[in-house]
């Protein structure tokens, strides 16, 4: 009996022994072809133009907060996962450009995480605090700019061009890259009016209307027939999973939804991003649910 268990605990000892060297051929990226990503590197960009003052309720500003405090949540699962010692996920929220409004800036930048660059103390910390963090820095935010109507505005289409690759990917394998866009869809900055042919660096509502898609039921039509689409960047995103919410077409033409989850689609694939998801504005509970599956679909 004696030498029975002490095969037994031998043969244990052997596997759990085993089992930490696959652990750390893993995360050494030895086997590349087995590496599953399992730290985030989340970014979140937040549209803060006047789509934030459009009636609704929940209010717009609400539900952007609400949906970076779901975010942070899940953050802070990851983290509670994996211990604080191997946690190492980052999160940041961006506006794009930067604000000029020092005060909103400053506040921006703050809403910043890399675990990286932290001992177990100050995970702990993150840990304890980052929802509430985030969330109040967010409501100062949207406060000054719905106070001062001081609206920074968005540009989506230029953040693809230059600074996304830089800002919102980690080369290493064990990241899982995630871009969160919070907009209505209708992407437009005065700084981007670029046009070649049917491809622009804007989808507008009067676009929309000029270029003959609404009240057209053969726009798909017009819009495969006549290249229309999204100015693509240079840049390639096969390793950025994106996710667009709030998409908030005008109730007057609720069919531009469609034009924009088309427009965005296609830039998305001439972009090899390989893993995206389009949402329109719902009610937060159902929003929360979408974020949840997405993150959970790797």
């Amino acid at each position: 009996m004696k030498n029975r268990l002490a095969i037994f605990i031998v043969a244990l000892l052997l596997f759990g022994c085993q089992t930490e060297t696959d652990k750390v051929e893993t995360s050494a990226g030895k086997s590349t072809s087995t590496v599953q990503p399992d730290l985030l590197n989340i970014s979140i960009v937040l549209d803060l133009s006047d789509r934030v003052v459009q009636p609704m309720q929940p209010s717009q500003s609400e539900r952007d907060i609400q949906i970076v405090s779901k975010i942070t949540e899940i953050f802070k699962n990851n983290m509670k996962a994996k211990g604080a010692f191997q946690a190492k996920d980052k999160i940041r929220v961006l506006f794009t450009p930067t604000p000029k409004d020092p005060n909103i800036n400053n506040i921006a930048n703050s809403l910043s995480v890399d675990l990286t660059k932290l001992d177990n103390k100050g995970k702990k910390e993150v840990y304890d605090n980052i929802t509430t963090t985030f969330t109040q820095g967010l409501e100062e935010i949207y406060a000054q700019a719905i106070s001062t109507k001081n609206w920074p505005g968005s540009d989506i289409w230029r953040f693809f061009k230059y600074d996304a690759k830089e800002l919102c990917i980690d080369p290493d394998p064990q990241y899982r890259n995630v871009l969160v866009i919070v907009t209505d869809g209708y992407l437009y900055h005065s700084q981007s009016k670029d046009r070649q042919a049917n491809k622009t660096a804007f989808i507008t509502a009067n676009f929309f209307q000029k270029e003959g898609f609404r009240n057209n039921s053969n726009w798909k039509e017009k819009f495969e027939n006549e290249n229309y689409g999204l100015i693509a960047s240079d840049q390639s995103y096969e390793n950025l999973d994106v996710m667009v919410l709030e998409i908030n077409p005008s109730p007057a033409h609720k069919n531009d939804e469609d034009i924009i989850r088309t427009y965005l689609g296609k830039w998305f694939d001439e972009m090899k991003v390989e893993d995206k998801a389009l949402y329109n504005t719902d009610l937060p509970s159902n929003t929360e649910k979408r974020i949840e599956s997405f993150f959970r679909s790797k």
